[in-house]
């Protein structure tokens, strides 16, 4: 990875391996944005639910921008989800002020994606882990 000027995103390897800085809570969960200073969101979270607010890691932009920011999420996928948070009483037919409900929601898709991973660590010869670095891919 590098931090050569003029290179983010392009469309050739130096673009795809260009270092990129990601939260691994987005900034805007707590009001914030990192890319439009100084504007204020409503927060969905006072407090980090998994103690990582403000962390970041640094990653190429392939794995940054086109794995980590772009999950696939099929149709039948779509439904399985709609499925869990109408049983868990977390879905809206209409929106309210609160945002507890997609607070909830939130870290359900980060259950799920906790619990995948678990499932298929399960069928690893071998974990190894060497940090953020390896995690997406890299």
């Amino acid at each position: 990875m590098h931090r050569t000027k003029n290179t983010y995103a392009r469309p050739n390897v130096l673009g795809r391996s260009h270092a990129s800085s990601h939260h691994y809570v987005p900034e805007r969960f707590f009001g914030r944005s990192s890319n439009r200073k100084g504007t204020q969101r409503e927060k969905i979270f006072d407090n980090c639910p998994w103690g990582h607010e403000r962390e970041t890691a640094t990653f190429c932009y392939d794995c940054h921008e086109e794995l980590l920011h772009n999950p696939i999420l099929l149709p039948e996928d779509i439904e399985r989800l709609s499925n869990i948070v109408e049983a868990r009483g977390i879905g809206e037919k209409t929106k309210t002020d609160s945002l507890n409900k997609l607070a909830e929601r939130i870290k359900l898709f980060h259950e799920v994606i906790d619990r995948g991973l678990k499932e298929i660590e399960k069928e690893q010869p071998t974990s190894h882990s060497t940090g953020p670095a390896n995690s997406a891919g890299q």
